[in-house]
């Protein structure tokens, strides 16, 4: 996946208003793209290693990220390990 693919799927996190039309595994390959590691944890979640943060999500059922507060969780987490989408 290439780098503008990365900054579309990190401008679509930070959209407003929200867009929960997000491939969850376009998140995942944002997350590797950062220097993330991830790791399968228990019953379909998903442990992830930042920046020196932590965080852990549950993976959706569908493709796409699948509820306002799991986008919310994931934009937190980034903006928490420090990544934003570049100004334009």
């Amino acid at each position: 996946m290439s780098k503008h693919n990365h900054q579309t799927t990190l401008e679509h996190i930070f959209a407003h208003p929200m867009n929960l039309n997000i491939e969850w595994k376009k998140v995942e390959h944002l997350l590797e793209s950062l220097g993330g590691k991830l790791e399968d944890g228990h019953t379909g979640r998903l442990k992830v290693h930042l920046n020196g943060q932590f965080a852990t999500f549950a993976r959706p059922h569908g493709k796409d990220v699948s509820s306002r507060d799991e986008l919310m969780e994931l934009r937190h987490f980034l903006e928490k390990c420090g990544v934003k989408p570049a100004a334009d």
